[in-house]
């Protein structure tokens, strides 16, 4: 008996929602520039506490008009169940079909005591679930160097696997640059029995100074070699993108190789560095690349 065939790659693009007219104006032009590439699906951001809860909803409303697959981000906390209800609800009867599950970040100044009904994104994954059955497919976040506010790694995986058995279908990793973490951290999954697809995040590289305040933030390590690189650039921007570009492509090239299920380009936006990575890997348009149908 043959093998199973393997499901095709996942290849996908987040955006964040613009805060003004004029923001939306120039993405949905670069939008226009990403759309021959087929990914599977665009995501879109959503702000800490519901801060820009309209203009995802405006971005994704958008794309699902112009025919692209849109899922939507949604963090639990702050909100009630009544308010994560209503949302849900529009988008179910928007037609949208896929979600990207998170805990996500306390607004400035909120205490926890203040964090709403929702403590935790498995929390919020049970809660699509028992409220609206298998109407969505749920990503949730995967951390290969482990989350910033895990006491320790087996704890990161443990909440991990609560995610999976609360009904989440993939996962989507905070970027990276070390790719033996990646697949450790996917060899650490597969001894607890976690068996779903782990997508990578990549994150291009094109502003250090961008790129390193992020890191700090979310944990995600600048290996040294590269971070001193990219220190010694200068006011060379273009040097610093040639080098950011190779090291991203290489990357990305050595997780296809090693059997990632796909990849999830961080965007931030700006269409011609997932462009320039796209085309030199290789990663030709495709009519379905969005993995089971839901």
């Amino acid at each position: 008996m043959s093998a199973p065939a393997k499901p095709a790659p996942v290849y996908s693009i987040e955006l964040f929602p613009p805060k003004t007219p004029e923001g939306m104006a120039r993405l949905k032009e670069e939008i226009k520039q990403l759309a021959p590439l087929g990914p599977a699906y665009f995501s879109v951001t959503y702000g800490a506490g519901g801060s820009t809860r309209e203009g995802t909803f405006e971005t994704v409303a958008w794309l699902h008009e112009q025919g692209f697959v849109a899922a939507p981000h949604l963090a639990c906390i702050g909100s009630t169940r009544a308010q994560i209800r209503d949302i849900l609800e529009r988008y179910q009867a928007l037609g949208i079909r896929r979600l990207v599950a998170l805990r996500g970040d306390l607004p400035s100044g909120m205490g926890w005591g203040n964090s709403g009904e929702f403590r935790y994104a498995n929390e919020l994954v049970s809660f699509v679930r028992a409220e609206f059955g298998k109407d969505f497919w749920i990503e949730v976040a995967a951390y290969p160097e482990y989350h910033p506010q895990a006491p320790n790694p087996l704890r990161d995986l443990e909440n991990f696997k609560r995610k999976i058995e609360a009904g989440a279908n993939s996962a989507i990793t905070q970027y990276f640059y070390n790719a033996d973490a990646y697949f450790y951290f996917v060899e650490s999954c597969q001894r607890l029995g976690i068996a779903v697809p782990i997508v990578p995040g990549i994150m291009p590289i094109t502003n250090y100074s961008q790129l390193a305040r992020f890191s700090d933030i979310c944990g995600a390590e600048i290996p040294r070699w590269i971070r001193r690189r990219l220190e010694s650039f200068g006011d060379d921007l273009e040097g610093l993108k040639a080098f950011g570009h190779e090291v991203t492509c290489r990357l990305c090239e050595r997780l296809i190789s090693g059997g990632a299920p796909g990849l999830h380009f961080y965007s931030m936006n700006q269409a011609a560095p997932v462009l320039r990575l796209w085309h030199d890997l290789g990663l030709d348009p495709a009519e379905d690349r969005s993995g089971k149908t839901v």
